[in-house]
């Protein structure tokens, strides 16, 4: 694949409002989400509630690509069409986390360094075969007493920059996730100075390792105050700090940002990402690739219930539907109650 073809994908990843299912969970996160269902852990319960998610109908209007768990790439819905197959009659991109997951950071076991270097040039090649579009890899900061530190910022801007090459070598758009967590006390202002320090190591490492900037997307946490700090910041301080800090740090030719949710409500991930996108004020795509802000309300609904699946469905197209409108700048309160 050439450059011409990463940049097609990427854009098309991000246009028209539409934006990304991460479905890329492991099975053992997997299995604790069936779990608070009261769902067995279980392959065929993870393959079921995949595919009660990827045959929603009509969902490919507001979803342009779902990230896929190795499991699930390789797993077929109950017709014997495969998930990527599923998706692709939906105009979804298929696509593929390939990091194996966060560690303990040598020297600082407080913080993590996200590890599946070993051996991905060969996975890549062998997803590709499967009919993988897009990669995905996570990096994770946390905020703490002391940390993060430079060392941890520095070893996973390093790990993403050879993991975007080496997706890029594949002919994969690779989506580079440098995630500064909610967890914890801190304020916003910590989150913007973290985010922003990450975001620098982080591109710099890219253009150290001559990554395409217009093949990959970027997947970043928003800038917002932390899960138990007592002075939380409203969605209009969450938007404008949020666009104000990628601009500082994130060059334009990226083709397009798709935001986690990190932990926010549903309705919380949506209002913020319409409120940045009423800003008018970013060079790229502000959009979505949301877990739990997609998934929650569907997997509840659904929960293992083969007669419930219709109503999951409904739960996940509303959801896409109102983060689609997000990613527009048309979403309201008003909007997500008549819907």
């Amino acid at each position: 694949m050439n450059s011409a073809d990463l940049e097609a994908i990427a854009h098309k990843m991000v246009a028209n409002g539409r934006g990304i299912l991460a479905a890329d969970e492991s099975s053992g996160t997997a299995d604790k989400r069936l779990s608070s269902v009261n769902v067995a852990k279980t392959e065929e319960n993870r393959r079921a509630y995949r595919e009660m998610l990827f045959t929603t109908p009509g969902l490919g209007a507001h979803i342009s690509g779902a990230i896929l768990y190795d499991e699930t790439i390789r797993q077929n819905a109950a017709d014997g069409r495969t998930f990527v197959q599923v998706l692709s009659e939906q105009d979804i991109l298929p696509g593929i986390k390939v990091d194996t997951g966060a560690k303990a950071l040598a020297g600082s076991p407080n913080e993590k360094i996200t590890e599946g270097l070993d051996g991905l040039r060969g996975r890549l090649n062998e997803y590709v075969k499967l009919g993988a579009k897009f990669t995905k890899w996570r990096a994770v900061i946390t905020i703490g007493d002391g940390i993060p530190t430079a060392n941890c910022i520095s070893v996973n801007a390093h790990a993403l920059a050879r993991y975007a090459a080496l997706a890029q070598e594949a002919g994969l758009v690779p989506i580079v996730e440098p995630e500064v967590l909610m967890d914890g006390a801190h304020t916003i202002e910590t989150c913007r100075d973290v985010t922003e320090a990450t975001l620098q190591v982080v591109f710099n490492a890219l253009i150290d390792q001559g990554i395409l900037l217009e093949g990959m997307i970027l997947k970043p946490n928003m800038v917002i105050s932390a899960l138990d700090c007592p002075q939380q910041a409203g969605v209009e301080q969450v938007a404008e700090w949020t666009v104000n800090t990628l601009k500082r740090r994130v060059p334009s030719a990226v083709p397009g940002i798709a935001f986690l949710s990190g932990g926010q409500s549903e309705e919380a991930a949506t209002a913020h990402l319409d409120a940045m996108n009423k800003l008018g004020t970013a060079p790229w795509p502000l959009s979505y690739s949301y877990g739990r802000a997609l998934q929650h309300s569907a997997l509840h609904t659904w929960a293992g219930k083969a007669e419930n699946a219709g109503g999951g469905q409904k739960a996940l197209s509303h959801r896409a539907a109102m983060n689609s409108a997000a990613a527009l700048g048309k979403w309201s309160a008003k909007l997500e109650k008549a819907a």
